[in-house]
């Protein structure tokens, strides 16, 4: 087989888990809370897509899950967080926009991995 047919297979087996949230910021105490979820979120190796969407590729399912258990374990008493897990055939197929201008794909991020 060839080297084009497992970068194919990768595609679809390797993922993206995307955070979305919607955390009050009223109170001090609040804001306190929210600040502490962006930087656990960035401690575990997500990145910041807008200032309430974080992502952060992971090369299998099982690693997705591992980092989607980590949110829920870190999840604020109040506010709304969606966790959506999506293939990066289906992230590299995002349109993104600067105003009208079509924006440049940037490169993710190297991720290690430790076993």
């Amino acid at each position: 087989m060839n080297e084009n047919y497992y970068s194919r297979l990768n595609a679809y087996r390797s993922l993206w888990v995307l955070v979305f949230f919607d955390l009050p910021t009223e109170t001090k105490k609040e804001r306190s809370i929210a600040s502490k979820f962006r930087k656990n979120l960035l401690d575990d190796g997500f990145a910041m897509f807008q200032f309430s969407i974080y992502m952060r590729f992971c090369a299998s399912r099982e690693n997705a899950e591992v980092h989607t258990k980590r949110i829920r374990n870190i999840l604020p008493e109040k506010g709304k967080i969606g966790i959506m897990q999506i293939t990066d055939k289906q992230f590299g197929m995002m349109e993104l926009f600067y105003g009208r201008k079509v924006a440049e794909k940037e490169a993710p991020a190297q991720q290690l991995e430790l076993f």
